[in-house]
């Protein structure tokens, strides 16, 4: 039987989420966590892989086991989870549903901080300049009208194609946080934060509208830049087509 699980993570103490040897990895802990409570072994498939750092307010994973999973499971598994990783719901789905090629897209947030607050330290940037909301909103436009996003990506990637939908694309401030939104049907290896950190620019007046188009257009991340933390990005939801759990 296949299985889908809603998990949700504070990235800050694990090396990302794929397994790892000698790192500690929130698949690593999940599947630890399944082995003493089932005592069998399983391989998580993951929707969106997070790097180092990274927070998921959503994410699904999928395996395989060959028995019926209770009703005590959720509240087992938590138990012997770190208190930074919850898994939110289990349930059975279709011998052929995918976490990750059936999802539609895959939402996230970038949040950062202007004015020293100690309880956004490790889930925002502190980043104390003022860069301009309109014109970070204006090179967040320009990005929908692209669809190869080679400038965007770290360069140990194995994906074979740099294209990418981006559906949504917008900056808003919110309290005390400005917070860059982004959906798209997938993402490249440090593709959110690479957009933050060179949206920036423009924002603080340091490269011009065209200069930004001139940086996708090159498909050369060394024109891009990818200097922001990880600990401000945030995978908000994954998003599938309707009913697609159904078995």
């Amino acid at each position: 039987m296949r299985y889908f699980i809603e998990v949700a993570y504070r990235g800050t103490n694990y090396s990302g989420f794929q397994a790892q040897k000698n790192a500690n990895t929130i698949q690593n802990e999940i599947e630890k966590a399944f082995k003493i409570i089932q005592r069998k072994d399983i391989v998580l498939t993951g929707s969106s892989r997070t790097d180092a750092g990274v927070h998921a307010i959503q994410n699904f994973f999928h395996f395989d086991f060959e028995k019926k999973i209770d009703s005590k499971f959720l509240y087992s598994i938590n138990s012997i989870l770190p208190e930074d990783i919850v898994v939110k719901e289990i349930f059975n789905v279709k011998a052929d549903a995918h976490c990750r090629f059936d999802a539609e897209s895959r939402e996230y947030k970038y949040y950062i901080y202007q004015k020293k607050n100690p309880f956004l330290k490790d889930k925002a940037y502190y980043y104390p300049y003022k860069p301009d909301l309109e014109k970070l909103n204006e090179a967040a436009a320009v990005i929908k009208k692209y669809t190869d996003f080679t400038s965007f990506s770290k360069k140990n990637t194995q994906v074979r194609s740099f294209i990418c939908s981006i559906h949504k694309s917008e900056w808003k401030q919110e309290g005390d946080c400005l917070i860059y939104c982004v959906t798209a049907n997938r993402f490249l290896r440090g593709m959110v934060r690479a957009l933050v950190a060179t949206i920036l620019q423009v924002g603080l007046e340091k490269i011009t509208l065209s200069e930004f188009r001139k940086i996708i257009e090159a498909k050369d991340c060394k024109q891009a830049k990818f200097g922001v933390p990880p600990e401000g990005l945030f995978l908000v939801a994954v998003h599938y087509p309707k009913n697609s759990f159904k078995k």
